[in-house]
Formats: structure tokens, sequence, C-alpha cells
């Protein structure tokens, strides 16, 4: 009897599975995780895409995305879902002046915006503030208060602890600090400034690897200003409806990473060179045997995936720019009036500094491609928009009145007369247009758009010439190959009696 029931129905039973399997396929969770643009950060952001990913969770990473502020934004807007954070920070700079002490406090303040909170991971990275030790001990200095009585030392801090609440403006007034002379700078070259004498004190993670390995001396800080920073993750209150596994996932983390372990971390990254996915996923098979069976991207694999994501910015950016800007520099050089207001927008907008503006576009459009896109299209305009006038604005009067002699309608002369003259002029700005977008562009890699710049930017961060070069040169490449592309296509859309003249 029970044999027959399992052959009636197994073709049913099959069925079923499929349409179960399917089902699953199609609630599939989809989870985006983040990190600042800190080594220790990048790390704790790739141990949580192995853990969600081992749940069967599609993760994307938006790695070194920037500062505090960027992320935090991020998740707020859920352009991420989670990402590492501490709780000095939570409280000093997220929370600045609301008086959030303590795990219970910051859980209600996160709460209040929809956000949860781990427990903390088990390690504290505090700030710390250090100095060459050589240095330290030929000035007697052992506290941050010694540094009162030496003015005239270099000061250099990272740029996101020379604004923070929690940074230098609180840590001078709190130790009474007025050096002559104080400079931002990214973190990671702080370091190399402060080995090779370019300045005397920096701003320092506890967990640092540099700190032994440039034998730094970490000052006691003697007010105890900095406050505790537990490692924590932060994510969305509704990941827990979405994908309850990965929060349970993100949840082994908790109290499972000592002190010792993440300053072995970073040493890993970034004084043994290992990649930081196999950093993270050899503690994560240490810790909880957990195998990320993931093969490592070869060199050519991260190059076409780069000169992909490159282009696409290129590519659409530039397109959007030459439609919006030929056009723009047709009414310019028709209508004088307007025309000034045009060429003064555009160039406003070029004066802006390509990351400023990058950064502009976060509140209005996220991260990722398509700020990147709209900030680079605004920067390629300047070029195409003031060529075409320029180039429509000097084409001879009597050219011009011969083309209405001939009874031809201002439109037919604009398309027919007017912009073939022109279009050496317009094509020179296209070409400027293209190859400042290729080398702009790299600059999307700090909001999470990927292509050359992202290389790049783990380069600096790592001190790894070879990653620099793996960014520059491709980037440099595509520069020369869009010019030479540009002179073909003005050979063939210029005029050949135009082509000439511009040979001789």
């Amino acid at each position: 009897m029970m044999r027959w029931r399992v052959r009636t129905w197994s073709p049913v039973g099959g069925m079923l599975l499929l349409l179960a399997c399917g089902a699953g396929c199609s609630r599939r969770s989809h989870v985006t995780v983040g990190s600042k643009v800190f080594t220790e950060s990048v790390i704790l952001g790739q141990t949580a895409c192995d853990l969600a990913r081992s749940t069967g969770a599609d993760v994307d990473y938006r790695r070194q995305l920037g500062g505090t502020r960027l992320v935090w934004s991020a998740l707020l807007s859920g352009q991420v879902d989670l990402y590492p954070e501490y709780t000095g920070t939570l409280s000093n700079e997220i929370f600045a002046g609301q008086n959030v002490l303590g795990e219970a406090q910051i859980r209600r303040a996160l709460s209040e915006k929809g956000i949860e909170m781990t427990r903390p991971l088990g390690f504290s990275d505090t700030y710390a503030i250090g100095m060459r030790e050589e240095l330290a001990k030929k000035l007697n200095i052992n506290t941050i208060s010694d540094l009162r009585n030496h003015p005239d030392l270099r000061f250099g801090f990272s740029n996101e602890f020379l604004d923070r609440g929690d940074g230098w403006p609180a840590l001078r007034t709190a130790y009474g600090l007025s050096p002559t002379k104080v400079t931002g700078l990214d973190h990671d070259l702080a370091y190399r400034a402060l080995a090779n004498g370019n300045i005397d004190v920096t701003d320092l993670y506890s967990t640092d690897a540099e700190i032994e390995y440039y034998h730094l001396r970490v000052l006691t800080d003697d007010r105890q200003h900095f406050p505790e920073y537990q490692a924590v993750f932060v994510y969305r209150a509704d990941l827990r409806q979405r994908a309850p596994e990965v929060v349970d996932a993100i949840k082994r983390l908790e109290g499972r990473i000592t002190q010792s372990q993440m300053i072995k971390m970073n040493a890993d990254a970034k004084v043994r060179k290992i990649p930081e996915d196999r950093v993270a996923s050899q503690f994560l098979s240490q810790t909880f045997d957990l195998v990320n069976e993931t093969a490592a991207s070869g060199f050519w694999d991260r190059l076409g995936r780069r000169t992909w994501e490159h282009l696409q910015l290129v590519g659409v950016s530039l397109l959007a720019a030459i439609l919006a800007g030929i056009p723009l520099g047709v009414v310019a050089a028709a209508f004088p009036r307007v025309g000034q207001i045009i060429l003064g927008s555009v160039a406003a907008i070029y004066t802006i500094p390509s990351l400023a503006l990058l950064v502009f576009m976060l509140p209005l459009l996220g991260i990722g491609w398509t700020p990147a896109v709209f900030a680079l299209f605004l920067y390629s305009l300047l070029p195409i928009v003031r060529n075409t006038h320029a180039g429509l604005r000097g084409i001879a009067t009597p050219i011009r009145d011969s083309a209405a002699a001939l009874g031809l309608p201002a439109f037919a002369r604009l398309m027919r007369v007017e912009l073939p003259l022109a279009s050496p002029s317009i094509l020179a700005g296209i070409q400027t247009s293209a190859v400042l977008n290729v080398g702009t562009a790299t600059l999307g890699a700090l909001i999470g758009a990927g292509g050359y710049g992202q290389p790049i930017l783990t380069g600096i961060r790592l001190n790894s010439p070879e990653l620099i070069l793996e960014g520059a040169i491709p980037a440099a490449i595509l520069a020369l190959a869009v010019q030479g592309l540009a002179e073909i296509v003005g050979w063939v859309a210029i005029p050949r009696g135009l082509r000439l003249k511009r040979e001789t």
C-alpha cells in the first residue's frame, strides 16, 4: 500500500518540489553591505558578506565608500543594508550633542531612525594620538597634555578626524592645544608622512598594524577624552523581516573578534599584503569552520570588470553631455544674452572640484553609478558648450549672408552650413571632455561606482604601487584610446574641405 502511494504520487511530489524550489529562488534575499574607506572596515564588511552568502543570500558589497556621514546616509536611505560601525562614533558623531551615551541609549536612538545594532564584536578601536618613538623620546612627550609645550610640532590629521565632532575640534578644546601648523590628509598617507618626517603628530586607530610597524608611541589620553569605540554592525530594521537568516549570521560575530585578532587581520592586509577577502575568509574558517569556496578573481577578470564599469561611466555621461551640450551651445550662439547665462552656468559648475560635485549628488541620488554619471555629465558640459558656441560665432559674416541669400530656412542653414563649419571646434570640445571624463571617473569609486578608481583607492590605502598602477595605467590607455577615437570621428565627420584646411 505504501509503495503504491509513493509510486503513484511521486510525479506530483516532484512537481511540488520544483514549485517550492522556484518559490524559494524567487524569495532569495538580496543584501547590500557597505564599509568605510579604511582597511579594518573593509575587512569587517567582507566578513559580513561571507556570512550573508553562507545563508544563500545574494550580496552586493559597496566597499570603501568614504567617511562616516556618507555611509550612514546610505544606510538611512536604504542604499546599504548594514555596515560596521563603532559605539563611540555613534555617540559622538552620529548623535553629536544629543547626550546619547552607553549601549542602551544608542540602541534607543537608532531604533527611532529604523536602525538596529548588534552587540559589540569583542574589540575596541578607539582614537589615539601618536608620534615617532625617537622624536617623542627626544622631546620627552608621553601624554597628549605634553603636546601643549611644543606648538611648533607639525600636526597632520586624517580628513575625517579633522572635522568630526569627536575629533580635532574637541581634542583641541579638551587639551588646550594650539599648534602653529595643522594639515589634513588621508589616514593611510598620514602614516607614511609620519615615518618620512613630513609631519610629527597624527591620529591613530588603536588596532592599526602600523603602530608597531612604524615604531610609533601612542600618547596617553591623560584626560580620558576619547570614549570607548566598541565595534558593532548597524543594520536596517526591515532587514530582520526581509532576511532574518542574514541578521542571525551577522550576529554570530558578537563577542568573537578579540583585539589581537583584529590587529593581526589589519597587519595581514596592510603589512603582509594578503587580499582582504582572503583575510576575512581565513578568520571565518578558523572561528566558525566556514569555508568560502569563491575563487579569487585574476588580474584579467578584474581588469575586464573594471574596464566595463569605467566605460559605462564615461560613455553614458559623455553621450548625455554631447546631446545636451551642443544644443546649449547653439542656443548660446543664437541668443547672446541667454548665451551669457548658459556659459556662466556651465563654467560655474566646472569650477566646483570634481570630488565635491560627486558628494553634492549623494543627498539627491544616493550612492553608486547614478550620482557618478550625473556628476560626470555636468562636469563634461563646459568644453562642449563653449566650443560649440565659439565655433558658431566664429563663422564669417559673408558666409552666413550667402546662406541666407540662397533662401535656406534658419534650421537648414544651421544643419547644412553652420554646424558643418563649426564641426572642428565642436569635436575638439568633445575630445577635451572625453579625456577629462576618463580621469575624473576614477573618483566615482569613492561613492561605490566602481571603475578604475577602485584599485587606485585600494592601492593608496594599502600602500601598494601594483594596485595603483592596476587602475592608473588602464585609465591612461583608455584616455589615449578615446583621444584617438575622437581623431577618427573627426576625420569622418568633418567635411573634406575643412579637413584639408585643418591639416595645412
